[in-house]
């Protein structure tokens, strides 16, 4: 159960640490400046990092509605990048910039996952066998 420090706690982290890192990717990208876009990236990790902090903390892991809206961004994102290179719209720079924040994030959720479970749990989070879906 989440309690009220710890959602306060974690929305002040987003808020402040990932309202940064967007503004900076953002001005990056807007600039044509790598390292700008870097430090927006390197922002969202402090982000993500100082959240796993607040669960291991409180002894929670993400809620259901915190992985869900961290999924679901990041696929929106992607759509958003996606179309923006069909669209030729992005420079070297910003392709560049747009692969490392894809890449830093994935990866750091797929190491989250084998920390946290382990490579046969993360496996598990996404895979139920039919009898465990109440088949």
């Amino acid at each position: 159960m989440q309690t009220p420090d710890r959602a306060i706690l974690v929305f002040a982290i987003w808020a402040s640490l990932g309202a940064l890192g967007l503004c900076l990717f953002l001005e990056g990208l807007s600039r044509d400046h790598w390292l700008l876009a870097a430090a927006g990236v390197l922002a969202v990790v402090a982000a993500f990092v100082a959240h796993m902090v607040v669960n291991a903390i409180s002894g929670t892991g993400f809620t259901r509605g915190e992985t869900v809206l961290g999924i679901g961004a990041y696929g929106v994102l992607g759509l958003v990048f996606v179309a923006g290179a069909l669209t030729g719209g992005l420079s070297a720079t910003d392709l560049r910039a747009c692969l490392a924040f894809f890449a830093v994030i994935g990866g750091g959720m797929l190491a989250y996952l084998i920390t946290r479970h382990g490579l046969r749990g993360a496996f598990s989070q996404f895979h139920a066998r039919p009898a465990e879906r109440g088949r």
